[in-house]
């Protein structure tokens, strides 16, 4: 299986559980359809960045109280805002199979977040390259929800970025994102390279969670 198709059973629950091939070849059908309709957007902007102490920052005056996100950031600068979605088309569809075959929308939910992780570090890489060459370092994206890294700056990321007008991103009032195959997140810049920095589900307490990577 290729990474995303991977990534995707990961996101159904399977843990070190074997896929029957009728999974398989329904997680195929999807990503078929998702890449039928599918708008791929995103918008970055780059902010200076202080990190003042072990748990507070400053992003062009957004003050953020996060101890994990202050870990992530040390010994940057400048830090990458950033706001991507997969488009309300993928929404559309994904509602219009949940009126006839549920079983296939669970499916259609696993892979399309299985393709926004891919997408994001296909980008990711190609953001590498460009700070690599200006003497900057990349540290691991950092969404809002990980960690101690509060959910409810989604909205201060969405206004700074004016992700609304730019790529169709908003929020609800209980601070989801909408188009729902959407993500916000930080990436600290700094130059000197540091190797020992996890994400992800590297860098979660939560143990037993059945989507862990093994």
């Amino acid at each position: 299986m290729d990474k995303r198709t991977l990534e995707a059973v990961r996101y159904l629950g399977y843990g070190k559980h074997a896929v029957d091939d009728q999974t398989l070849a329904l997680i195929r059908d999807s990503f078929e359809n998702l890449e039928r309709v599918a708008k791929r957007r995103i918008v970055y902007r780059i902010f200076e960045l202080k990190v003042l102490d072990e748990e507070h920052l400053n992003i062009e005056g957004l003050e953020i109280t996060s101890r994990n996100l202050a870990k992530n950031m040390k010994g940057c600068t400048q830090v990458v805002m950033l706001g991507a979605t997969l488009g309300v088309e993928v929404d559309m569809l994904m509602k219009r199979y949940s009126l006839t075959e549920m079983s296939r929308t669970v499916v259609l939910q696993a892979c399309a977040a299985a393709m926004l992780e891919e997408y994001l570090n296909n980008w990711q890489k190609s953001l590498k390259e460009e700070m690599t060459s200006q003497g900057y370092f990349l540290r691991p994206r950092f969404s809002p929800g990980y960690g101690d890294f509060s959910i409810l700056h989604q909205k201060d990321i969405l206004g700074m970025l004016d992700c609304a007008k730019k790529i169709g991103l908003t929020m609800t009032e209980s601070s989801m994102l909408t188009p729902t195959k959407s993500v916000t997140a930080v990436i600290g810049l700094g130059r000197e390279e540091v190797h020992c920095h996890e994400e992800g589900c590297e860098s979660c307490s939560k143990k037993d969670c059945i989507y862990r990577r093994n």
